[in-house]
């Protein structure tokens, strides 16, 4: 039997207050797949990923998220659906006055972590993974642009999501750096099987690290789109 889409979407219609945003949208996204998400600034991007990580509630359609019925998610059941989410931003969101390692212990803390050994272990884990075992003990202003979102990646895999939400994760970071990190989430997808959406306008990416893409025009999400490079 072939396995649930990590997140699916059925007949959804998003609202911002009481302002349609997106109209019938349908998608499904499978275990280890990269999906970008891309659209004109005010086109929906930003309101798709907070109702896939229950900021936004889901009024109408069917949508279920890494095991979630959004349609039942509530201030309370939200924290749950939360653990099994890894979220990337574009501006890091670190914590300033804590080094990399504490930024990271904070997170196990609050998502109900409480063996120390266990936790320090998970944060060695993640560290490694995105290539910062020895950077610990760096405060976030002591570490490049690509090294913080290496260190806010590491948050998103610290209760081993399903499924990554990145919102334009390159959009601070030049070039080589910008590869240096699409590499990493491909390789957290292919190594991992972590689906991953990454919302963006770095067509520039896209082309250099092609995969399936969603697009948000006119109130609508087009599956599978093309995109132009010229």
């Amino acid at each position: 039997m072939a396995e649930s889409p990590i997140a699916e979407l059925r007949n959804v219609n998003i609202y911002q207050s009481n302002a349609l945003i997106l109209g019938n949208v349908n998608l499904a996204v499978s275990k280890g797949e990269f999906v970008y998400l891309v659209g004109k600034t005010g086109t929906g991007k930003s309101s798709l990923l907070r109702t896939l990580y229950g900021d936004l509630p889901l009024r109408e359609g069917e949508g279920r998220v890494v095991g979630f019925d959004l349609s039942q998610i509530t201030w309370k059941t939200v924290p749950y659906l939360r653990r099994n989410l890894g979220v990337v931003f574009q501006d890091f969101q670190l914590l300033t006055d804590r080094n990399v390692h504490e930024n990271l212990g904070f997170v196990l803390r609050s998502t109900g972590w409480k063996d120390k050994e266990r936790m320090e272990e998970k944060i060695n884990d993640v560290l490694d993974k995105v290539g910062l075992k020895t950077k610990g003990f760096k405060m976030p202003f002591e570490l490049s642009g690509g090294e913080q979102q290496r260190v806010d990646i590491a948050r998103a895999m610290l209760n081993s999501p399903k499924l990554i939400l990145a919102d334009e994760p390159t959009g601070n970071l030049d070039p080589e750096t910008s590869d240096d990190i699409m590499q990493l989430l491909f390789q957290i997808a292919r190594d991992y099987g972590t689906s991953v959406i990454m919302a963006t306008h770095d067509y520039i990416v896209l082309q250099k690290f092609p995969s399936r893409v969603l697009r948000t025009e006119q109130g609508k999400v087009v599956d599978n789109a093309t995109v132009s490079f010229a």
